[in-house]
């Protein structure tokens, strides 16, 4: 039996587990019969040309979590960033830890999806936010049919969070393969800041395929920082689709760390619902071996005087394979629009490859839009002069790689994730860096 068929015959299984007065009942039915009529995205879609889920849809996946996997915090302490106080939301095997996890309700509401979408003092919120910008297409349609547990983050109008908010996902295969399906909503109301770090981590080699949901809504001048840390086992799969409604001044930057991982795909998608709003979003992408790792954009300009902000840095070695596909629409109204968008990579080895696609679709005549894309190698010159200086080869490559990436990196606003982030790229790149960039 195929895996698409298993997951058809599973819901049945799970709508019957469930009450059938809830509104969410006929949402998740209906999501269901999209991704029957869809199936798994293939080559044949325009929007994966370049990406196929071929090699890792031939695994025998468990559906559903079979217990609560234990684990100790010794064991996984070295995931967090424990260098700054944080609320943290833990999934072990796609449920919530309680153990490893630190949520609130004072002020601000840090908790589980599962709590949001079965106890009525939510009910109103999940009313207005839930399921209502993610596009029903293909996977997202999977995942909201599935929907049940992840993160659920709440910032009323006028509060700042705190701290910043730590989501992990864990995956132990203590037993088998395993298919997980977070769903994360992050609401910031009018007025209000949130800082958010989403980490996926198998603790095994054991085959994980996770098709990952979030929707982030973000109010009049609300100011959301979201940072995504991929650096997992080769055996690990990801799908991360992250959906965002921006709506008047409000300012949401998502920096994306591909660092390791089997296949990744990673659709980002911004919808600007009023003016004098910025997107940024910015990621760095270091791989090798055969990992392949797509990022899939948009930004989508309705009204005037917005900005965007795209860049993304890659660095592929080894086979491995890159895939950007970024697109920004500006339409009609959206005039005194600036939107920049760049996607530059660097090829290590002969058999590396990456596969860019910038788009513009404009349709006002009043903007400023430009983007652009560079493939290369490191600058031969450069390397040349910082060896003559009586810097080791190697040290030089990673200095120029450093330097490479520097953009992205100097925009992260936690001080203590960039060090984090840093210390990753070094110890990819092997070798140790006695500074920071």
């Amino acid at each position: 039996m195929s895996l698409k068929d298993r997951l058809l015959s599973s819901h049945i299984v799970f709508q019957d587990s469930l009450n059938p007065d809830s509104p969410l009942y006929d949402i998740r039915g209906e999501a269901m019969k999209t991704f029957e009529a869809e199936g798994f995205p293939s080559k044949k879609d325009e929007a994966w040309k370049y990406t196929s889920l071929n090699s890792i849809l031939k695994e025998n996946y468990s559906i559903f979590p079979s217990k609560d996997t234990s684990l100790d915090f010794k064991d996984v302490e070295r995931f967090f960033i424990n260098d700054i106080d944080t609320y943290n939301v833990v999934f072990v095997d796609g449920i919530f830890n309680s153990h490893l996890s630190s949520t609130t309700h004072d002020g601000i509401d840090v908790c589980t999806m599962n709590s949001a979408l079965t106890k009525p003092k939510y009910q109103q919120i999940i009313d207005v936010y839930f399921n209502k910008i993610a596009k029903e297409k293909s996977l997202t349609s999977l995942n909201t049919a599935f929907a049940k547990e992840g993160a659920y983050i709440y910032i009323p109008k006028g509060k700042v969070a705190d701290k910043p908010i730590q989501i992990i996902h864990f995956a132990t295969g203590a037993k088998e393969a395993a298919l997980l399906q977070p769903r994360n909503l992050i609401i910031a109301e009018e007025n209000s800041e949130v800082q958010i770090i989403e980490r996926h981590q198998s603790l095994s080699d054991t085959p994980v395929f996770t098709n990952s949901v979030t929707e982030i809504y973000a109010g009049k001048r609300a100011m959301i920082d979201y940072y995504k840390i991929q650096n997992d086992h080769l055996n690990a799969s990801l799908v991360d689709t992250t959906e965002i409604e921006q709506h008047r001044e409000s300012i949401v930057s998502v920096h994306t760390f591909s660092l390791g991982g089997n296949i990744t795909r990673n659709n980002l998608n911004y919808y600007q619902k009023g003016e004098y709003m910025d997107s940024i979003l910015k990621g760095i992408t270091l791989i090798g071996g055969k990992q392949h790792v797509d990022h899939n954009t948009l930004v989508h300009h309705i009204e005037p005087n917005c900005e965007s902000h795209q860049d993304y840095k890659g660095i592929f070695g080894d086979k491995s394979t890159g895939v950007f596909n970024g697109k920004v629409v500006v339409e009609k109204e959206a005039q005194k629009t600036n939107a920049y968008q760049s996607n530059n990579n660097i090829l290590i080895d002969d058999k590396a490859s990456i596969n860019s696609k910038p788009q513009l679709e404009i349709f006002a005549d009043d903007v400023r839009c430009s983007h652009g894309c560079t493939i290369g190698q490191l600058d031969e010159s450069a390397l040349f002069y910082l060896r003559s200086r009586g810097i080791a080869e190697k040290e030089a490559r990673a200095l120029l790689m450093y330097a490479f990436a520097n953009t992205v990196l100097s925009s992260v606003k936690i001080p203590q994730l960039k060090q984090r982030i840093t210390k990753l790229i070094a110890k990819k790149i092997g070798v140790s860096i006695g500074f920071e960039i």
